[in-house]
């Protein structure tokens, strides 16, 4: 047997940053869950567990029911867009391929905010989409496409679609398109053979691009924020508040917690469908 020193040589400097920059700052999120809140904000002395009972406000599990349901919504419209357009990707010669690839990354050289500000603007009630909606009778007078969840998802999808894209275009760019032709030859109609062939084949870059959209947008805030309303805040803004504008950081903290608890479950998903 060799000797496991080089081994844990090299795992050493992961394992230091990931203890440093992940295990040290979730476990002191998880110790001041457990603190009591000063009345004027901050953290007190000694041990509480209000904090964590709070929990129990029926507030909280409307709101963790929203946020999983919106980011369930822009993770599966995600995967919808970016399969067909990683499938022709993978097609394209591959001077057309790099071009298009440019094409899909460059919107993401501009701030995140500044995009975020732009489709504001975009789905301004006096913009142009608004007033085009009314004119055809799609949308009320009264109706707005801004503070709603809806303008959420949509922003959502923009944002994190390349996202779900480059890992499935690399997971299609590996797949052996011969394998559709075989699987008509053996009868399989074009539909059974996306299905049951290039789906399962390219199954990792699915698995990574559903986490990759999937567990940042559990903890988004800054699109519900900016183009959502009162009714479409997500946890993210709930922690912000309590951090921010209560200046109770046990709540903030346990609403945190609760978030890392909800994150490791696709975490333990993807460990689960990693090779032996």
């Amino acid at each position: 047997m060799k000797p496991r020193k080089p081994e844990l040589l090299a795992t050493a400097p992961s394992f230091l940053w990931l203890a440093l920059f992940v295990f040290v700052p979730v476990a002191i999120i998880f110790a001041i869950a457990f603190r009591p809140a000063l009345p004027a904000g901050g953290i007190g002395e000694g041990w509480s567990l209000d904090a964590i009972r709070s929990l129990k406000d029926p507030i909280y599990p409307s709101l963790l029911l929203r946020t999983v349901t919106i980011s369930l919504v822009t993770t599966a419209l995600c995967l919808a867009l970016a399969l067909p357009v990683a499938w022709h990707l993978a097609k394209l010669h591959p001077k057309w391929r790099s071009r298009i690839l440019i094409l899909i990354i460059i919107p993401f050289w501009t701030n995140f905010v500044i995009r975020v500000f732009a489709w504001q603007q975009i789905l301004h009630a006096e913009g142009a989409i608004a007033d085009t909606l009314r004119s055809i009778g799609l949308l009320g007078e009264a109706d707005r496409l801004l503070g709603n969840s809806a303008a959420v998802i949509i922003v959502s999808v923009y944002t994190y679609l390349p996202f779900a894209i480059l890992p499935l275009y690399a997971a299609a760019e590996k797949f052996d398109f011969h394998l559709l032709d075989a699987a008509r030859d053996l009868g399989a109609k074009p539909f059974r053979a996306f299905r049951s062939v290039f789906l399962p084949g390219i199954r990792q870059g699915m698995v990574t691009a559903i986490l990759i959209v999937f567990i940042p947008m559990l903890g988004s805030y800054v699109i519900p924020d900016m183009v959502g309303g009162t009714d479409s805040q997500m946890l993210g803004n709930k922690i912000a508040q309590r951090n921010f504008n209560d200046r109770n950081l046990p709540q903030a903290a346990a609403l945190s917690c609760a978030l890392t608890l909800l994150v490791l479950a696709p975490m333990l998903l993807r460990r689960k469908e990693k090779p032996a």
